[in-house]
């Protein structure tokens, strides 16, 4: 009877535990999550507060009780916002495209072609993700320029249709797909090609769309080569716009209209990673586990 006693009390001293232990990491999550969604909210808070409002604060509030949208009007119409999305868009599916169309073959033949020297120059390519991206964009600067590639989208475009590091995520996922698939295809006449589009590439589709997704937001995002290789503004895209915005179209004061400008450029990107959230943490996982 004591015995059970005991064993009932230490039970309970465990669940109690785990219960603490539980709280603990969520309130831990919790402030960590506010922490890092707090830029965020400043940043919208402050895009919905007029330009008199927002310097009549010596004290920043967290709230406002007269939202305003003109700051949004602004940012469309104080610089060419629109020209500079559509210059995205079009940067940003061709590198995609052409980047998807390069890597899948070279992936697939790293992990299921056989020919001599095969791992030997894997692992020069792989090499090359040792090197310091500076130097790639002094190098790329210098061929785009000599070939008179400047201010025009097939010199944004060119440098960034190849990536080392997706092709090594694409190439460990490849060769997670069964080797007697690949024999039983070969032995039932089905060439490489067509057993990389029917066989292959359904199978890594969780992959494909990450990779997908990553190289979007790489896209969107980029800023040191656009802006190192395009002066002219009908090249810009949206990260170059928020410079020009901010030193020719709102000035350096109008900080409301510039948060405007902000959250436009990354709602897309936002909604574009919510609603792919499962299918990007699927694709890395995947793509990192073997067996």
């Amino acid at each position: 009877m004591q015995n059970k006693i005991d064993f009932d009390r230490i039970e309970r001293r465990a669940a109690a535990r785990k219960r603490v232990f539980h709280a603990a990491d969520y309130f831990f999550l919790t402030v960590w999550a506010l922490i890092v969604l707090f830029p965020f909210y400043w940043m919208l808070l402050s895009s919905l507060k007029s330009y008199s409002s927002y310097n009549a604060e010596y004290i920043p509030r967290f709230f406002t009780l007269s939202p305003t949208l003109q700051n949004y009007q602004d940012a469309f119409t104080a610089v060419p916002l629109a020209r500079y999305f559509l210059n995205t868009v079009i940067f940003t599916v061709v590198t995609t495209g052409i980047m998807m169309a390069v890597i899948i073959p070279a992936a697939f033949a790293f992990a299921r072609l056989e020919f001599a020297g095969r791992q030997l120059a894997f692992t020069l390519f792989l090499s090359l993700m040792m090197i310091p991206g500076e130097l790639v964009v002094i190098t790329n600067f210098v061929t785009i320029t000599n070939l008179h590639l400047r201010n025009t989208f097939t010199g944004l475009i060119l440098p960034s249709v190849t990536s080392v590091f997706y092709i090594y995520l694409l190439k460990e996922n490849f060769e997670q797909i069964p080797d007697e698939l690949y024999r039983a295809a070969r032995v039932d006449g089905t060439r490489d090609f067509e057993y990389l589009t029917r066989v292959m590439i359904p199978i890594s589709k969780p992959t494909l769309v990450t990779i997908v997704i990553l190289k979007v937001i790489e896209c969107w995002n980029s800023y040191v080569w656009p802006r190192l290789i395009t002066d002219d503004a009908r090249y810009f895209l949206v990260s170059n716009g928020i410079q020009e915005i901010r030193e020719n179209g709102f000035g350096r004061e109008n900080i409301p209209a510039m948060m405007a400008a902000v959250v436009v450029i990354s709602v897309p990107l936002i909604v574009l990673f919510l609603v792919f959230r499962n299918k990007v943490m699927a694709g890395v996982s995947r793509g990192g586990t073997k067996g």
